[in-house]
């Protein structure tokens, strides 16, 4: 009896040991696909719990950084009202006997329901915003909710203090690597007094989630365009609702302070981008009209040089005479890949799907196709540039 159960012992020890050190299995681990690695949290104990450790998750966003990856964004109607989500390579790769790029769209993340509408991502999370009734609640009440289209969960936040708006919330999502803490940051505007107002913030992965007033001494009107560099949430505002004059807002995630920046030289048009150029808040805009399109013939890249003085250095890209022989619609600025390459997409995509690739050094264009969307036909979808999985669960 006695040898049978040293048996069983030694047979679970057996079963819930790894026959490699942990170092060798966490590399292992972050090699594996989101979905594959979703699998192994399930197969055991010791398994889920190297997966769940703040460790390996922090290991994964790192090397997930150093291979950033496109996301592509499709609202699918076939089946139910759904956003589809599929990331490919940033780096176009030359055709075999020919002299067209392609990107490989090859990953599908998880999908999650349409009728949330999608803000921005951040580190592999992505911010929506919703009208939803919620119990007890006759009227709807507006709702952020973060995702992680790498792990498929979604998280519903709490409902916004004292707020009674169905529509024209805005809402950031930020992280601060220092402390490594996603936070929100949402605010309202006011059609009496032209400006955003009840700023809050709520901080992710706290056991009771809250959402807490912010002071906020600015007066301006926030806008869908912003991102988050290095641990503070910049976005594009105007200075009352129906003024021309526009600044950047800075949100300090650590401090919880509010800093503006006057963009006074001209109006911000529609184009308008806000870019990481190199750690720097960057705004990439059209150089000679309201969007990018087949007669644009300059991009504008603006870079903050000095916040106190309110100082911006502008470098303006000539565009080359066959850019109106590529592109023959209206585009969309995505982003910026490093620093000296601008990615752009059709507003309304067309079979076969691409991307066009402006380089600001050698001003060389790549057109680029998509592979991989043929099934999705139908509605234009979104690309986010820089994307990066993570695994930390919500």
């Amino acid at each position: 009896m006695r040898s049978l159960r040293a048996t069983r012992s030694m047979t679970l020890r057996h079963r819930n040991s790894l026959p490699v050190p942990d170092d060798l299995a966490m590399e292992i681990f972050s090699r594996l696909p989101s979905k594959a690695m979703a699998r192994c949290r399930c197969a055991c104990k010791l398994w889920s719990s190297m997966l769940h450790s703040q460790d390996f998750t922090d290991s994964f966003l790192t090397k997930s950084c150093a291979r950033p990856q496109l996301l592509f964004v499709r609202e699918d109607y076939r089946v139910r009202r759904q956003f589809i989500f599929v990331s490919s390579p940033q780096h176009p790769e030359e055709e075999k006997n020919s002299s067209s790029y392609v990107v490989v769209a090859s990953n599908h993340l998880a999908c999650f329901p349409s009728y949330y509408e999608l803000f921005g991502c951040t580190n592999g999370f992505l911010c929506f915003g919703a009208d939803m009734i919620l119990e007890g609640r006759v009227k709807p009440a507006y709702v952020p909710l973060i995702c992680n289209p790498s792990t498929g969960q979604s998280l519903m936040l709490p409902t916004l203090k004292s707020s009674r708006k169905r529509f024209g919330v805005e809402s950031y999502l930020g992280y601060d690597p220092v402390s490594k803490e996603f936070k929100v940051l949402s605010m309202e505007p006011s059609f009496v007094t032209g400006h955003t107002v009840g700023h809050q913030v709520l901080t992710l992965g706290t056991k009771k989630l809250s959402w807490r007033l912010v002071e906020c001494c600015i007066p301006h009107l926030s806008s869908r365009k912003w991102i988050c560099i290095s641990g503070v949430l910049y976005y594009a505002a105007r200075v009352a609702m129906f003024s021309e004059d526009y600044m950047v807002v800075s949100f300090d995630l650590r401090s919880e302070k509010f800093s503006s920046v006057k963009f006074g030289t001209k109006p911000m048009p529609g184009s308008t981008t806000l870019v990481n150029y190199g750690g720097k808040i960057g705004l990439l805009m059209s150089g000679d009209s309201y969007d990018v399109g087949q007669e644009s013939k300059s991009i504008e890249l603006w870079l903050l040089l000095d916040a106190a003085k309110h100082e911006w250095s502008k470098h303006v890209y000539e565009l080359p005479l066959y850019w109106e022989v590529v592109v023959t619609e209206t585009m969309c600025i995505a982003g910026m890949v490093g620093t000296n390459e601008i990615v752009l997409s059709p507003r309304y995509q067309n079979v076969p799907y691409y991307l066009i690739y402006y380089n600001l050094e050698s001003k060389k264009i790549r057109k680029v196709g998509i592979q991989g969307l043929e099934a999705f036909q139908g509605n234009s979808f979104k690309t986010l540039v820089n994307y990066v999985e993570n695994v930390k669960l919500l």
